[in-house]
């Protein structure tokens, strides 16, 4: 495991996991500054060496539920929409 890339992503994210593969899976919680109750939640997997293996995006709404998705690496998806908001 590089200690290096590993400190720059415990820097970076708010809490992390250890996956049965030996990698890590990396967590950041952003809350809207609006006051509107949504937020986004970065993930972040890497493998045992700290090479990111995939990242995406999570939108999640006043209620906390998960409506929308946003893979960006290995490859951009685009947003996936989870839950129609009326």
């Amino acid at each position: 495991m590089s200690n290096v890339k590993q400190k720059q992503h415990e820097k970076r994210y708010d809490s992390w996991t250890t996956l049965n593969s030996k990698g890590r899976l990396y967590r950041k919680e952003i809350m809207a500054r609006n006051g509107s109750g949504w937020k986004a939640v970065y993930l972040q997997e890497v493998d045992e060496k700290e090479s990111v293996v995939r990242f995406w995006q999570e939108i999640y709404n006043e209620n906390n539920e998960l409506v929308e998705i946003h893979e960006k690496y290995p490859e951009d998806k685009g947003h996936v929409i989870i839950k129609k908001e009326i």
